[in-house]
This record gives C-alpha cells, sequence and structure tokens, in this order.
C-alpha cells in the first residue's frame, strides 16, 4: 500500500493574478495555511505595473490600465482596498469614441452629461444606462454573481425593474435589432466600443452583456485608474494574505501535478488547457477533454509608448477620458472585429487606448508619460502591432507620432512570454460567449470544481469571465471551503481585523 505524503499546506494556489490573490486571501481569512506559486518572477498577473527600461522613472500597466470593475467588484467591495490605502480616482470622463466625422461621443462619469451630448438619443441613453447606473449593484449582481444562487441584494423590488431593462438591452444590443432604440452615430459606437472588450464578432450577446455592465459601472463608480498603477491593488492584496499565514514562491513553474507540493486543495488561476495539461491522467477523461476543447478567443496585441507630452486629440474632450476606444462607427469596429474572427489583421483594428496621467499625474516623470494601448488580431498573430497601434492613434489625434519617445510592440503570439494563461494572445482566456458566462469552460453545476480531485480551476476560465475583479477566485474559494473543509461561511474580508502592526 502507497504511503501519501503529508500536506504541506492546507491549499496551494497556482498563479497570482487577481483571481488567484482573491481566492488566496479568502482562503488565508478563513484560517487555513496558503501557499501561492507563480511562474514569473513579479506577482500579479494582469495586475502588474513595471519599469520595462524604455524611459527614466516611467512604468508601464501590464495588462489592465484602468479598472472598471475594481471597485464595483462585489470581491474588491468587501475587501475594500479603498480602506486599505489604494487610490483609485475616475477621470470626469470614463470612456471616449472618436469619430472620422462630427464631433466624438463621450461617456461622461455623469449620465446626464453624457446624455446631454447624445442628441435625440439623450432619453433613450438616460432610460437604460442611465436607470442601470442608479442600480448599479443589482446590475453588477446580475453580471458577476455564480449564476447559481441568488444573492440577497436582488430579492428587492427594484430587480423588478433592472433585470428586464439589463435583459432588453443585452437582447437588442447583441442580435440584429441592435439598430433600436439608438439613432445616432455617436450613441450607437459608444456602446459598441465598450462592447469590444469582449474581442468578437458584432452583434452578439456576450458582448452586449459586456457593454451593459461596463457602460452601466462608467455612470456608476465610474473607471478608476489606480494611483501609481495597477499594481496598487495586486499590493494590498499581498499584504493582507501575507498578514494572515500566506507564502509566496516567484519563479515557480508549475507544468505538471508533480511540481506543487502536497495540500489538501489546489487552486488553478490557469486557462481550462493548462490545468489539463498539469493533471492529465488524474483527471475524469471526459472531463480532461473537454478542458481541451474550450475554444480560445481572438487576441490583443500590446504597444507600450512613453510620450513626451498629451495626446493631441482631435477633439479635445476625447482626452478627458481614461479610457479611448478606437475605430470609428460601429459598422467600422464590426469590419474589423470580423475580419480578426476570420483571421485577418485588420488595417484599423479595434484599439484600446489609457493614459493614466489623466487621473493620476504621479505617472509624470521629467516631462514624459506612459500610454497603454492593445489592439485586436487573430490569436497567435506574429505581427509586430507597433505601427498599426501608432496609425490608429494618429487616424484620430494627428501629430501623435512627434510625441513619442520610445515603445515596445509585443505581438500577440508573444504575449504568453510575458503572461503564460495569456495563449496567442487571448486575454479573456477563452473565447466570450453568452453560455460561457453561466457554463465556462464546461457545462457543469461546479465550474470550479475538477471532480473529486481536490483540485479546482480559479481563473477567468470559469465564470463570470474576464476582468480584474477577483470573482472567479472567490467563487472558487467558496467552492473548496464548503467541499474540501465542510465550511460554509464565507470569511470577513474587510480590512478592520487586522491589527496596526499588519
Amino acid at each position: 500500500m502507497s504511503v501519501q505524503p503529508v500536506p504541506e499546506v492546507d491549499v496551494a494556489v497556482v498563479g497570482s493574478g487577481p483571481n488567484g490573490l482573491a481566492a488566496a486571501v479568502t482562503l488565508a481569512r478563513a484560517g487555513l495555511s496558503v501557499q501561492v506559486l507563480e511562474a514569473e518572477d513579479t506577482l500579479g498577473g494582469g495586475a502588474r505595473t513595471l519599469d520595462l527600461g524604455l524611459a527614466t522613472g516611467i512604468v508601464h500597466d501590464i495588462c489592465s490600465a484602468a479598472h472598471p470593475l475594481a471597485l464595483a467588484s462585489p470581491f474588491f467591495a468587501a475587501f475594500d482596498i479603498r480602506a486599505r490605502g489604494v487610490e483609485a480616482i475616475a477621470p470626469a470622463a470614463s470612456y471616449a469614441q472618436p469619430l472620422d466625422d462630427g464631433p466624438a461621443a463621450i461617456a461622461w462619469h455623469d449620465a446626464e452629461r453624457t446624455a446631454d451630448g447624445l442628441g435625440v438619443d439623450g432619453p433613450a441613453w438616460r432610460a437604460s444606462l442611465g436607470l442601470l447606473a442608479r442600480h448599479q449593484d443589482l446590475v453588477v449582481e446580475l453580471a458577476l454573481g455564480d449564476k447559481r444562487s441568488v444573492p440577497p441584494a436582488l430579492l428587492t423590488p427594484a430587480t423588478l425593474a433592472v433585470a428586464p431593462l439589463y435583459g432588453a438591452l443585452i437582447g437588442l444590443q447583441g442580435t440584429p435589432a441592435w439598430g433600436l432604440p439608438f439613432r445616432t452615430e455617436q450613441a450607437r459606437a459608444l456602446l459598441a466600443g465598450v462592447a469590444a472588450h469582449a474581442i468578437g464578432r458584432m452583434p452578439s450577446l456576450a458582448m452586449a452583456a459586456t457593454a451593459g455592465l461596463l457602460g452601466t459601472i462608467a455612470h456608476g463608480v465610474g473607471w478608476p485608474i489606480p494611483v501609481g498603477g495597477s499594481q496598487a491593488i495586486t499590493e494590498t492584496l499581498l499584504t493582507d494574505l501575507r498578514a494572515h499565514g500566506g507564502r509566496l514562491a516567484t519563479g515557480h513553474h508549475v507544468r505538471s501535478w508533480r511540481d506543487v507540493p502536497p495540500a489538501r486543495a489546489v487552486l488553478l488561476d490557469t486557462p481550462a488547457e493548462a490545468a489539463a495539461d498539469i493533471l492529465g491522467s488524474r483527471l475524469p477523461a471526459r472531463l480532461e477533454r473537454a478542458l481541451r476543447r474550450f475554444p480560445h478567443g481572438d487576441a490583443a496585441a500590446k504597444v507600450d509608448f512613453v510620450l513626451s507630452g498629451p495626446v493631441p486629440w482631435r477633439d479635445p474632450e476625447v482626452g478627458e477620458a481614461g479610457t479611448q476606444h478606437l475605430g470609428g462607427t460601429r459598422a467600422q469596429m464590426a469590419r474589423a472585429e470580423a475580419q480578426v474572427a476570420a483571421g485577418i489583421v485588420p488595417e484599423q483594428p479595434v484599439t484600446l487606448v489609457s493614459d493614466p496621467t489623466v487621473a493620476d499625474p504621479t505617472r509624470l516623470h521629467g516631462g514624459l508619460r506612459p500610454l497603454w494601448a492593445y489592439a485586436h488580431v487573430p490569436a497567435g498573430d506574429t505581427t509586430d502591432p507597433t505601427e498599426l497601434v501608432t496609425a490608429q492613434i494618429e487616424r484620430f489625434a494627428p501629430g501623435f507620432r512627434d510625441l513619442v519617445v520610445a515603445s515596445r510592440g509585443i505581438p500577440a503570439a508573444e504575449l504568453p512570454a510575458h503572461n503564460p494563461s495569456l495563449v496567442g494572445g487571448d486575454i479573456s482566456m477563452g473565447r466570450v460567449t453568452m453560455a460561457g458566462m453561466i457554463a465556462r469552460p464546461t457545462a457543469r453545476w461546479d465550474p470550479a470544481r475538477l471532480a473529486e480531485t481536490g483540485w479546482y480551476l480559479c481563473s477567468s476560465a470559469t465564470p463570470p469571465g474576464p476582468g480584474v475583479h477577483g470573482m472567479s477566485g472567490w467563487h472558487a474559494a467558496r467552492s473548496v471551503l464548503r467541499h474540501e473543509f465542510g465550511v460554509h461561511e464565507m470569511p470577513d474580508l474587510s480590512p478592520g481585523d487586522l491589527s496596526p502592526g499588519d
């Protein structure tokens, strides 16, 4: 009879992205011993801020720059990053959509100001996004919940109005009926631009759900930019984890289950296919095949710039937004996304841009500033995106090239070298579909639990999907507590229980 190794820790977490750390913090606060294993030399996954050596004193956000979900997510709301010292500033405008002809469309933090700028579409914007923003918490619960239980917050009369409205917005904007109820190019482009965060063919229900959620938050808490960069969010999670006894190891590559120290439970903040690679034959054959079949989505290619001044947007109001969606009209964006889905690199790809100094002047150094940009491209594309992105910004900001002091382009195919989870440049850890928001990566009641192995998937390959929200990790931690430790009550995440010395 073989002798089973004695567990070194209660829980091992593979990967230190926001979801892995959310799970680790939750389980450590439940009184369990936790070990986090990270392959990279720095912690944080998609929420890291590093000096790339492009200019003295300039640091760059490796994945996310603006964080629409950092204040709205139920996990981060319970964890209360602001009370822990994270200064997250929402710019006057959450996002902007410049157009080739006519004025730009601006999603101001103030819903009324946004509606006022949309002319004949103002009333429809107030009646949809404006109303949803007044009930932001309900929309967030609908979008980011585990889809398997009904949170108490949803058991209110307001839900009877909000849920159908949110559903109607998804139904209209996610189908060929997406011409309704908005008539202007500005309003249609605003919704399409925010929907494109999900990357995929337009229209689609999943992209419409993304637009509804992020558009609601834009007029609720706004799209905050953390002072100092995304790393500020990671550091507060790490501080809390250490305060509760959590251990951290960097440079620890997990290619097989043998690379994980003995633990009563293991959580994987990895793509679904990586989970199958790590566990292999230890999984039921049917589940292993399902994890390997979970499709990757289309990709993003990244460019980090150093500029000698602010982007010279043709419409100056565009520069007041923390994020710009570059793609032109809704029809132009839909055409570009269709090309990506067909494996073609568009001449004018949908591009997301963010200048963090709009909200955080501490990121300026010696007159220089960082600029963050992603372009949507086919998965695995090897094209250096620098010229594509530069031309797309120049399209709406003539003279931009003259401000570029330094740049670094990373093709989609090379993103895994900086974060192994971004397979082929897929920043969503799997294709984003409406069904997938409920049942990704497989159609199981508990998407986190990898059968009865004691191993769990806690990444954005599980519901509710991509985003820096920590919810996939939080949901997985709940499952671990219930199944492996018999604990049915989630621990308090508030900062109040830390002693002054922590």
